[in-house]
Formats: structure tokens, sequence, C-alpha cells
């Protein structure tokens, strides 16, 4: 079955920089959107960005021009990488990704950003 492993949050200063990856399993990674979102205590889970099998991205705009998401084929990865990181950026970070109508979902990342 599809499975999504997220990896490479941790504690950074403002103004540092993270690399989340998603390791996809049961899915190649290219063939639709992936995606990712965060969830902050008491708020809802939000979009953040996402890349299409052709290669488009969207950002929410609260990242724009700091956040990156792409895709490594051959790894069968999807990567974000968190620039500029800012206090209200931290939460924990989800790969998401439909496949045959159904909704994946990884275990999530924690993202700290604090002095």
């Amino acid at each position: 079955q599809v499975q999504l492993v997220e990896s490479g949050g941790g504690l950074v200063q403002p103004g540092g920089s993270l690399r989340l990856s998603c390791a996809a399993s049961g899915s190649i990674v290219s063939r639709n959107t992936m995606a990712w979102y965060r969830q902050a205590p008491g708020k809802q889970r939000e979009f953040v960005a996402a890349i299409t099998s052709g290669g488009s991205t969207n950002y929410m705009y609260s990242v724009k021009g700091r956040f990156t998401i792409s895709r490594d084929n051959a790894k069968n990865t999807v990567s974000l990488e968190m620039n500029s990181l800012k206090p209200e950026d931290k939460t924990v970070y989800y790969c998401h990704k439909v496949v045959g109508g159904i909704t994946y979902w990884g275990q999530g990342t924690q993202v700290t950003v604090s002095s």
C-alpha cells in the first residue's frame, strides 16, 4: 500500500534553514501531485506547497520566496527546502498525496524555530 515517510525536521534558529524529505513507497511521486501541509497545536491543518506531475508548483503566500518544493524521481522522494525560517513556521509538517481517490498522509515531522 502507499506509505509516506517524512524526515529532516529539527530545531533551528530564526533565519536558518531545513530541508524536509518525503519518501514514498507503493506510489511514484512524479505521476501525481505531491504536497506538504502543516498543523500547529489548536489549529487546522493548512496547505504549504505542492508540485504537479508536470513540475508546476504552488505555495501558500506566507512561504513564497522562502520555501521550495521539488522532486527527486530517481529516489522517489519529494523535498521541501525551507529558508529564512520564522517562529511562525514552527509546526508539524506532513507529506500528502491522493492515489486512486484515496488520501494518504505521512506521520509528520516536527519543525521548531526558536532562538
